[in-house]
């Protein structure tokens, strides 16, 4: 169901051949039948105990009766969904484009030294409900299916940039899709960072239902943080912010947390900030950003975090402090010292840091990574250049929700516009950062360091 190449507006989900079969039975297909491998498969059709047809594909040397996938017809679409795979999810026609996405990445990036390749998604919004126009249990599968690069020996680090979660579930089943996403996500073989969304507090079901805080204090870092923090890769000041760094060769990622918002409940049981519509930082959390920033002698450094601190006027795009963090990376650029100051913010946002990056040598913020927008964007201000990366969640072209530069993808369940994901190349050397994007993504954008 897979086209080899997408572009905006171009509609139709492809069907592959094997749609045609809807009488109950077994077949023989093969490479004609576009089959996993196009090995030989038998294909059984049936139905189950309320009417619904399925098929399943089960290789010709095995047990017929050990299938290896399946799938099912979806009324709403008037066809078989996507063929998965029944151990891991995976779709095998997403495998067979990512095989192709990745072997182009290969040929257009420099390996050695201060070559580096990051693989990024972003707003997953995972959300228990069986959608084929939006966000729903395709939030999961695209985690899945991004972990999948993993398999080429490319990638040094990977980083989920937040919102994991739609935060619309009640707080049982957001946690439970937390743990789902943290044990698709983590890794054994790539270093990875777990990043924060402004939805990953569940702040989405309190404002719909008027209900008490749904999760308690914490929740989700103390699902998701621990297993981040647990990486001889990874280095921090503390455990507890979501502040960390990885460092490859000269380059440096550091990764920080824009739903930096105090938890406070009020007498009722409800809170006092909306986590979904405030985002900001707070002093702790930049001490240790200074601290860090402060040991970067010799390093370029690339930040990481959900929501851009300002906008391509240079204002603000944060609730609290993002233009006082720009200002401060303009700082350390500039070798200063001095101490930061916040003007009309509530107690809990103050900011009165001290920082002094006078010693610190031959080192510059190149660029800073986020999500949040819904978009491909880019600026670049006082030498810093702002990227954001497009959510891999499905938004279908009907939704109010659904920005402009996704309607404009006509985005579709189980074609490849469904879904989107990065592998950025830094190449310290030839002084330039390659996207290479896949999915409802730019298959290539290029700037200078």
């Amino acid at each position: 169901m897979l086209k080899a190449h997408v572009r905006p507006n171009k509609p139709a989900v492809e069907l592959d051949p094997m749609q045609k079969y809807h009488k109950v039975g077994e077949y023989e297909v093969g490479a004609d039948d576009h089959t996993p491998g196009n090995e030989k498969y038998i294909l059984t059709v049936y139905q189950n105990d309320k009417g619904i047809l399925y098929q399943a594909l089960s290789p010709q040397k095995t047990d017929r009766l050990a299938a290896t996938y399946i799938r099912r017809f979806d009324e709403r679409l008037g066809r078989f969904r996507a063929f998965q795979n029944r151990k891991n999810g995976m779709r095998y026609r997403v495998l067979e484009y990512l095989d192709q996405f990745m072997k182009q990445v290969k040929e257009q990036i420099r390996s050695g030294n201060n070559s580096i390749n990051i693989g990024v998604l972003t707003d997953t919004h995972y959300k228990d409900t069986d959608s084929v126009d939006f966000y729903g249990h395709n939030g999961l599968i695209h985690v899945r299916e991004f972990s999948y690069l993993e398999n080429f020996g490319l990638l040094h680090l990977k980083a989920h940039l937040g919102d994991w979660i739609d935060g619309s579930d009640p707080g049982l089943i957001s946690e439970s899709e937390l743990i789902k996403l943290r044990n698709s996500f983590k890794s054994a073989r790539t270093p990875f960072a777990m990043i924060k969304g402004n939805h990953d507090e569940n702040d989405k079901f309190d404002e719909h239902h008027d209900l008490k805080a749904s999760f308690p204090e914490d929740e989700f870092e103390k699902i998701m943080w621990p297993t981040m923090y647990n990486q001889a890769a990874l280095r921090y000041v503390s455990r507890y912010h979501g502040v960390a760094y990885f460092d490859k060769d000269d380059l440096r990622v550091i990764f920080l947390n824009t739903s930096d918002v105090p938890y406070i409940i009020d007498e009722n049981g409800k809170k006092k900030y909306d986590t979904k519509l405030t985002l900001a930082i707070r002093e702790d959390q930049v001490e240790e950003l200074i601290e860090i920033l402060e040991g970067s002698s010799g390093k370029r450094i690339i930040i990481m975090s959900h929501g851009n601190p300002i906008n391509r006027k240079g204002g603000n795009a944060m609730k609290y402090n993002g233009r006082s963090l720009h200002e401060l990376l303009v700082a350390f650029n500039q070798n200063q010292k001095g101490r930061m100051h916040s003007h009309n913010v509530p107690p809990e946002f103050t900011l009165s840091n001290d920082f002094d990056f006078t010693n610190v040598e031959n080192a510059k913020v190149i660029a800073y990574f986020c999500g949040h927008r819904h978009v491909e964007d880019q600026f670049r201000i006082n030498g810093i250049q702002y990227i954001f990366f497009n959510c891999s969640a499905l938004m279908g072209p009907n939704h109010v929700l659904t920005t402009k530069y996704n309607k404009n993808w006509n985005r579709q369940i189980d074609d490849i516009t469904e879904f989107a994901g990065y592998v950025v190349n830094v190449d310290l050397v030839k002084g330039k950062i390659q996207i290479f994007g896949y999915g409802a993504a730019s298959s290539k954008r290029v700037y200078d360091i």
